[in-house]
């Protein structure tokens, strides 16, 4: 019998190291290395860091890389070598593009490419799932483990981990209760808490759908400005009113409520892209800037929700043929799409424009 954490548990508390701006430690056959995220870096700590003796590198998306035209000879992300020299504001300036237009020049921004990219493929990965922005300031470690032990830092093994959040974590039901709603007074929510710590998600089915038949369900990921401010910014909110609505009309379905704001980069990401919109960019090139993907959004979650209620074919309101590729793909059939086009204003225009000419939406 053990009390230790294992790699899962491990990996939750890490991702809570790195949004306190504590440091946690990265291992493999080959090499370590010591991570800290670039957005909770704090001064002390990066002069502590710069004791140790040795130069470290900011690794960023290569979205990122492709803003500041620096050279991601990695592909997927770029390892910028730190300047002996570069204060805090540097580092945030690299990994945060509030300030680009302001002051555009950073570079030229040097890149390592010789070496292995894995633990700083990792190292991205963690901070990304902890809502942070994509950058990580990381140094090379000798004797990780006597490191990490004697600075009671998390230790995590490399390619482990790397192959553990490459999948989609596991959901247990936690419980389900009535619950009557306005669209109808035959409601019912069910919890599912995922095995990685991460956020619940949330099941509202409406009546008694048959498990043998499609059911009308919507995979509706959270959106606090629109679905509880209001917002005109996007159409989330009618969205997720309509959908209800029709369920309610039709007598039953279901709305998986996904725990993913912002296209699954976070509310606090989500109100820097809003920045950058206001800056003059797009909702998908203020994703690249920030260094994320158009959608970071994993719709394995609702396929995986779907099938443990007993649903294996649905009617899906979407105007996203992503979802619909991503529910077959994992084993749910979408008998039919079906559209759920609402919530266009003067303020979303251009947002749903955008979403139609880059992100393939059906509008």
């Amino acid at each position: 019998m053990t009390l230790a954490p294992d790699l899962i548990e491990t990996l939750a508390r890490a991702r809570a190291d790195l949004r306190m701006g504590v440091p946690v430690v990265l291992q493999n056959d080959r090499e370590a290395a010591l991570v800290l995220a670039a957005e909770t870096l704090d001064a002390q700590r990066l002069a502590d860091l710069r004791a140790l003796g040795q130069q470290p590198v900011l690794a960023i998306s290569a979205r990122r890389a492709q803003t500041l035209k620096a050279r991601a000879y990695d592909g997927d992300l770029a390892r910028v070598i730190v300047p002996p020299d570069a204060s805090l504001s540097w580092v945030l300036g690299v990994a945060d593009p509030a300030d680009d237009l302001k002051t555009p020049m950073k570079g030229p921004l040097m890149t390592a490419r010789d070496g292995s990219a894995d633990l700083h493929r990792l190292a991205l990965d963690l901070v990304k799932s902890a809502r942070l922005l994509p950058a990580a300031l990381m140094l090379d470690l000798t004797a990780a483990e006597a490191f990490a032990e004697a600075h009671h830092l998390t230790r995590i093994p490399g390619v482990e981990a790397a192959a553990l959040m490459s999948r989609s974590s596991p959901l247990d039901p936690v419980v389900s209760a009535r619950l009557p709603l306005a669209v109808s007074e035959a409601g019912r929510l069910h919890i599912f808490r995922p095995e990685d710590g991460g956020e619940e998600h949330y099941a509202i089915e409406i009546g008694q759908p048959r498990r043998d038949a499609p059911v009308l369900a919507r995979l509706h990921s959270a959106c606090f400005t629109g679905d509880l401010m209001g917002s005109l910014k996007c159409d989330c909110g009618p969205q997720l009113r309509g959908a209800l609505a029709q369920m309610g009309a039709e007598g039953a379905g279901v709305l998986l409520y996904l725990n993913q704001e912002g296209r699954g980069i976070g509310l606090a990401n989500k109100m820097r892209a809003y920045s950058l919109q206001d800056q003059g960019f797009d909702t998908v090139e203020a994703n690249h800037r920030l260094g994320f993907e158009d959608d970071e959004r994993d719709f394995r979650i609702g396929a995986d929700i779907l099938k443990r209620m007993g649903f294996s074919s649905v009617r899906l309101l979407t105007n996203n043929p992503g979802k619909i590729a991503m529910m077959e793909h994992c084993g749910v059939t979408v008998a039919e799409r079906v559209p759920l086009k609402v919530g266009e204003n003067s303020h979303n225009r251009a947002y749903l424009a955008t979403k139609a000419a880059k992100s393939g939406h059906l509008l």
